[in-house]
């Protein structure tokens, strides 16, 4: 009899949790060691269970999903996650693959592909579907935003003007235009309305 794989679910919304242990709890082979609510939670059951795949959504109270995939691996370094989220922009992705996560997976998607991703990554594989992929491949090949340029258009989104991201900043407004120029044309929109919208939906700039 092959072993049961052991999950551990890490999701905000209760009903969504409750809702996957149950689905999870009658497949074959699959066994639910932990459910747990926010990410610093996460890392306490984490020790506790040390289970062999969890189930993280990336948008968690007191610590995002990200920084709680990277805090586990970098004390064990073989755990293996899959994301689980409703966030599809291509630095969301790029992020949580980058700090270790094995598959990104839509909340949607049929039960059945998140079985076979289940094993998939058991198995240590990754499992990325082809219009993740695809977000993926055009982050990559884009040209990446300076930390200064990001920080320029977090006060976009916030609805700042020229004048007061100088005063932000101590620099002057001349460079604040040369920053909003050169990331314009990275992000490939015209305006800060549109540059501001792009940010949002690839995640670059949080909006909650």
């Amino acid at each position: 009899m092959e072993d049961r794989i052991r999950i551990m679910l890490v999701e905000d919304h209760q009903v969504v949790r409750q809702g996957l242990a149950a689905l999870l709890s009658a497949a074959d082979n699959v066994e639910v060691v932990g459910s747990v609510g926010d990410g610093l939670e996460a890392i306490e059951m984490f020790r506790k269970t040390q289970p062999d795949v969890t189930l993280i959504d990336l948008q968690l109270p007191k610590l995002g999903g990200v920084e709680t995939i990277r805090r586990i691996r970098t004390v064990f370094a073989q755990a293996r996650f899959i994301v689980l989220t409703t966030y599809d922009g291509d630095e969301d992705i790029f992020r949580a693959m980058q700090a270790g996560a094995r598959a990104y997976l839509l909340k949607g998607m049929p039960f059945e592909e998140l079985l076979t991703t289940i094993h998939a990554v058991h198995r240590g594989k990754l499992h990325i579907p082809s219009t993740v992929a695809e977000k993926l491949a055009g982050r990559v090949s884009g040209q990446e935003l300076t930390a200064r340029e990001l920080i320029v258009l977090e006060r976009i989104v916030a609805g700042r003007a020229n004048k007061e991201i100088a005063a932000d900043l101590c620099i002057s407004e001349a460079t604040v235009k040369t920053h909003i120029n050169s990331l314009l044309s990275k992000l490939g929109v015209a305006d800060r309305t549109h540059a501001a919208t792009v940010a949002i939906q690839r995640g670059l700039v949080s909006h909650r």
